[in-house]
């Protein structure tokens, strides 16, 4: 498909159709959001996400729940803030035990995703969980989700999927190729950013 043609149409999310819209879009990421996005959110305290803010960036999903936790935090009061913030497992990588973070995955639903590895596309993700539940919790799912993207190959519009970047960091993924290893990406973006930010990069990205 010309990407002139994918540009006029729009999925639920407002990515274009056709592109492979790597990160899902939906819910807040608690690695990037603001001091006062984070309190919004239902059982946070200023203590709580001042916190956060200083232990950020997590690895992964499992590490944000540890450290909600240790707040003191409950499974349903975490089970809330999940409704609305999450941070996206990564399809190809994540165990089970994450994957049932996601609100509505039980243990069946985490054995679909794993089924289906490796995850190319949101558009295979459609087609295989689509099987088992509707058009609407499919992409309720795809929120929590990200499959990595290629630093040698995804597109502008890729890398604009993930979360606080913008064309002119989307332009230095690119300007760099080829890619070659994860240390030439912390020198290289981390002459932009810090290397907290550099971090939350690096997790959604892969070199193939």
């Amino acid at each position: 498909m010309k990407r002139p043609l994918a540009l006029l149409a729009v999925t639920l999310f407002g990515l274009p159709i056709g592109l492979p819209a790597q990160v899902g879009k939906g819910l807040l990421d608690p690695n990037s959001a603001s001091d006062k996005q984070l309190a919004e959110l239902d059982g946070m305290t200023a203590a709580i996400t001042a916190a956060m803010v200083k232990a950020r960036p997590f690895t992964n999903a499992l590490a944000l729940d540890a450290f909600l936790g240790e707040q003191g935090l409950d499974p349903a009061a975490r089970g809330k803030i999940y409704g609305k913030a999450f941070l996206h497992i990564n399809l190809n990588t994540a165990s089970s035990k994450e994957m049932q973070l996601i609100p509505g995955v039980g243990r069946r639903m985490a054995h679909e995703f794993d089924e289906y590895r490796p995850w190319k596309s949101f558009k295979q993700f459609d087609k295989e969980i689509g099987k088992y539940v509707s058009k609407t919790e499919v992409a309720r799912f795809k929120q929590y989700c990200f499959i990595p993207l290629d630093l040698n190959k995804a597109s502008d519009a890729d890398f604009q999927t993930i979360p606080g970047v913008g064309k002119r960091m989307a332009h230095e993924f690119e300007e760099y190729r080829p890619w070659k290893s994860k240390k030439q990406f912390e020198r290289e973006i981390g002459k932009y950013v810090n290397a907290k930010e550099v971090a939350r990069f690096w997790r959604y990205m892969t070199i193939k």
